[in-house]
């Protein structure tokens, strides 16, 4: 990165060197704070440096004053949890190549999965708001009995009771949804 340092009438100021020495060793103590802060991802730390100079430049023109260092400090450390909430909020970044592997993973048909789950969805549906909850907690949160009935509110004999009902209620509904789906056409040819 290369600064020139220019008076008011458009010269070179005398003191240029001493100038772009300084913004230097600030530029560098910058990017090691930044590093640190993000563990040393040395990309994402020189984006977060350079959003903060440039937001220098903009609010603070070219003066170079010690009083810049601690909001610079601060502006760069408010980008990196900026940065890092909205991380958070975006949906998973894959490469190019993991959606094969997800492929693979669910034999090659992922359509079938997502009909999977839709069918299992509409069964849930099905039960009622007790057995989905029990079921819920126990299979989708992965609880133990007794913790899922301490959740529930509900003593652990109840909550068993409603996740073997819950079950059969889904395994019958289940089987009732397979049993409607047409397996070849009817015999007159319409459906």
């Amino acid at each position: 990165m290369s600064w020139t340092f220019m008076g008011p009438d458009g010269s070179v100021r005398p003191d240029a060197e001493e100038s772009r020495a300084d913004h230097r060793a600030q530029v560098l103590a910058l990017h090691a704070y930044v590093s640190r802060l993000l563990r040393g991802d040395p990309l994402r730390a020189e984006d977060i440096v350079q959003e903060t100079l440039l937001r220098c430049w903009r609010a603070h023109g070219s003066s170079g004053d010690g009083v810049l260092r601690p909001w610079m400090f601060r502006v760069a450390r408010n980008l990196v949890v900026d940065n890092y909430r909205s991380a958070r909020t975006r949906p998973q970044e894959i490469d190019s190549e993991a959606w094969r592997e997800y492929d693979a993973d669910m034999g090659g048909d992922i359509e079938e999965g997502v009909l999977t789950a839709m069918v299992v969805r509409a069964a849930l549906a099905t039960l009622s708001p007790a057995h989905q909850q029990a079921l819920f907690e126990v299979y989708y949160r992965d609880r133990t009995l007794e913790e899922a009935a301490q959740i529930l509110g509900i003593p652990t004999g109840t909550l068993k009771s409603r996740v073997h009902y819950g079950l059969s209620a889904l395994k019958k509904s289940l089987t009732h949804h397979h049993a409607e789906e047409p397996t070849a056409a009817p015999p007159d040819g319409h459906r």
